[in-house]
């Protein structure tokens, strides 16, 4: 576990609970049509506010990694082609293109398929592994780098993460579906480094590298007891927020 898990104030989660109570309550939204539809879930992908607390540390780490990742060779695979150059405009399509037993059909299920099932071995991996290569990181608390997590041969749950994150990019999966996630557990406070894969942009799989969370590899939603707070890589920062609340502050 991070040794920064601390207790920290939830008061981030407050609009977005008490906004849930209202519309439980049937009190709707002042300023809201009647009749127009409130969006429900999580938006993992809101741009941090400039007084954001966690951004500093997701910045020094994107900042590290980047810079480290030049003394690891990259894997010389190029990107998946999506398209198969197939022109609409030039011939009829086939009528099975929407057919459940058609050849397209099939092929987007195999790959659906093959892709979770290699995300699970991912999962089940580290999830082993991070038994035998668990390091704490001491009094003072470190985000390390994935050169510095495998020159340590450990660390903790932030440094042991980085291998799923980077595995999962490594073997095909793209850089917009992969991101590194805090989570944090209302009822105590503590928080947790996870992978997040959006196959669904709006309930993506975990892969927690140490099990604190969760074991194999499910869906964000079945995470009743966990709320996403930060989603990043080491270019990119979002916030994530209740689309209802978002809906809210929009009207």
């Amino acid at each position: 576990m991070m040794s920064w898990l601390v207790r920290m104030p939830w008061r981030r989660i407050g609009p977005a609970f008490l906004a849930s109570a209202v519309l439980v309550l049937g009190l709707g939204c002042a300023g809201t049509p009647i009749g127009e539809p409130i969006p429900q879930g999580l938006d993992y992908f809101r741009p941090p506010r400039a007084d954001d607390v966690w951004s500093p540390k997701i910045q020094g780490w994107q900042r590290r990694e980047r810079f480290d990742a030049a003394l690891i060779a990259p894997l010389e695979t190029g990107p998946a082609v999506e398209s198969a150059g197939y022109s609409a405009a030039n011939e009829a399509l086939p009528e099975d293109q929407t057919d459940e037993a058609g050849l397209r059909a099939k092929y987007f299920a195999f790959r659906a398929e093959r892709k979770r099932a290699l995300a699970r071995e991912v999962a089940d991996w580290i999830q082993a592994e991070a038994k035998i290569h668990y390091r704490e990181d001491g009094a003072v608390d470190h985000w390390a780098t994935l050169e510095e997590t495998l020159a340590r041969g450990g660390d903790d749950c932030d440094g042991l993460e980085l291998l799923a994150f980077h595995a999962l990019r490594d073997l095909g999966f793209a850089d917009s579906e992969v991101y590194r996630a805090i989570v944090v557990r209302p009822s105590d406070g503590q928080h947790h480094m996870v992978t997040l894969w959006f196959e669904d942009a709006g309930d993506p799989w975990v892969i927690d590298p140490t099990g604190a969370m969760t074991l194999g590899m499910p869906r964000m939603s079945e995470m009743t007891e966990w709320v996403p707070i930060k989603v990043f890589s080491e270019d990119l920062e979002y916030t994530v927020r209740d689309r209802s609340e978002v809906f809210a502050h929009s009207h």
